[in-house]
């Protein structure tokens, strides 16, 4: 045989066996969130840990809210669940009781990642018994938005805003409020004794629905200003109040502003076309919605403000929520799915998610760099952040096994009196007893 010829076939097998294990190492992390909005800062991330860790490839899918927890619990029975998925405060006492996620404090200690680093509160959220189920990935608070025309129509300063109270007897001067910018069909606003309530063409206040356990856009900012909350204020409680009397009132109150006065739409048409859609369709003055759906209301074809939230009995209260990455226990990539996530959480990829203004980040730096994207643009969104800073100006999302049970017996109840077939302080007691029985 011709020795060139013969050296020259050793390389190219050897170059062969090289691109063969090559290969067979590349690794695909599957990733699934379900805001459309963030897609891209996360394809940005994706697109610079795949340049630092040659051999894995992140593909991400995103899913519609209610899709999006279909398909992870289904993915649980059926073996198809993504390594790695964008995990709900809501939803992951569940998924650690079905031991469907992976303990990564083990991986947190062993690589020294730094948890200090994201905004006091964050990281503790997704611990339990000492393992942890997550790296913070951003948080959220909620504020007044307002249509920027129907206020000056109604001569209301947007400032005016930021001044209003708010108690669970009369509405305050937020009802207030409320009933001037709401019109009906002959320019009568909700003021005037000629104001027809079965007439109505701009509603003063949107709601996005009943608010099932949480109420976090809904009535939770009312009715945690009563000194309220869900579980007492103990995470990991067992125990909840929705049976509270200064819970009840606020309900009354809250749903009342359409069954008594006709302010608000009704549950159905609330339902049946969305909070977001009735406002940029112009049907509504005010709304409360979160952080994350500032790019949404930003993207309505008229001008659109943020304002505080009203100041209740014990002040200012928003919900304060965060989210985190989790990977699925039935992943075959444990390792590569904790790098993802390990970078998912770092101080890179959160600050690319800050420089689209999308959300605020976990940590400082990506907030910052999210508050001055929307400076540049000119627009104030410090109705969130300072809500945050506020000393007691936030509570935690109530965080208790259960989820589900829980979930599905406070839709139906609060459904329920939003549609005026079930009195609060009827209906409220008897689901709290169901609930609290689930921990007996």
């Amino acid at each position: 045989m011709n020795r060139k010829f013969f050296n020259l076939s050793i390389v190219l097998a050897l170059l062969l066996t090289v691109v063969g294990v090559a290969s067979a190492q590349d690794v695909t992390v599957r990733y699934a969130l379900w805001d459309t909005n963030q897609l891209p800062a996360y394809e940005e991330c994706a697109t610079a840990f795949e340049a630092a860790n040659p051999g894995i490839d992140i593909a991400i899918e995103q899913l519609g809210w209610d899709d999006y927890w279909t398909a992870i619990t289904t993915g649980f029975v059926t073996g198809d669940t993504p390594d790695v998925f964008t995990n709900h405060l809501a939803k992951y006492p569940e998924f650690v009781a079905l031991e469907q996620l992976v303990d990564i404090e083990p991986m947190v200690e062993r690589d020294g990642v730094d948890t200090e680093i994201y905004l006091e509160g964050l990281a503790p959220l997704w611990t339990r018994d000492g393992a942890r189920y997550g790296l913070p990935k951003d948080w959220d608070t909620v504020a007044v938005v307002y249509n920027a025309a129907m206020l000056e129509a109604a001569g209301v300063d947007p400032a005016e805003l930021d001044e209003l109270t708010w108690n669970p007897e009369d509405g305050g001067t937020f009802q207030e409020m409320v009933a001037r910018l709401t019109l009906d069909a002959n320019g009568n606003n909700g003021l005037s004794d000629e104001f027809d309530s079965e007439n109505v063409v701009q509603f003063g206040f949107l709601y996005p629905g009943s608010g099932g356990f949480a109420g976090q856009t809904e009535w939770s900012a009312f009715a945690a200003t009563t000194g309220w909350h869900h579980t007492g204020g103990e995470v990991w409680g067992e125990q909840y109040f929705y049976d509270d009397e200064r819970f009840i009132n606020s309900i009354d109150w809250y749903f009342g502003l359409n069954l008594d006065y006709g302010y608000a739409p009704t549950l159905a048409e609330v339902q049946g076309l969305g909070q977001l859609a009735m406002f940029q369709a112009q049907q509504g003055a005010l709304a409360i919605d979160g952080s994350w759906m500032i790019g949404s209301y930003l993207g309505s074809d008229f001008e659109v403000g943020f304002a505080r939230l009203p100041i209740g009995p014990e002040g200012r209260k928003s919900m304060f929520n965060g989210l985190a990455d989790s990977i699925w226990v039935g992943t075959d990539h444990v390792e590569e799915s904790w790098e993802w996530v390990k970078f998912l959480g770092s101080a890179e990829c959160q600050l690319i998610v800050g420089n689209t203004g999308v959300v605020f980040p976990a940590t400082p730096e990506g907030v910052e760099a999210s508050l001055q994207v929307r400076a540049d643009a000119g627009i104030d969104v410090s109705a969130f952040t300072e809500q945050a800073l506020e000393e007691n100006g936030t509570f935690l999302f109530p965080i208790t096994d259960f989820g589900g049970e829980i979930a599905t017996i406070m839709t139906e109840t609060m459904d329920s009196i939003a549609l005026g077939e079930a009195e609060a302080a009827d209906a409220l007691p008897a689901a709290n007893a169901e609930i609290n029985e689930l921990f007996e």
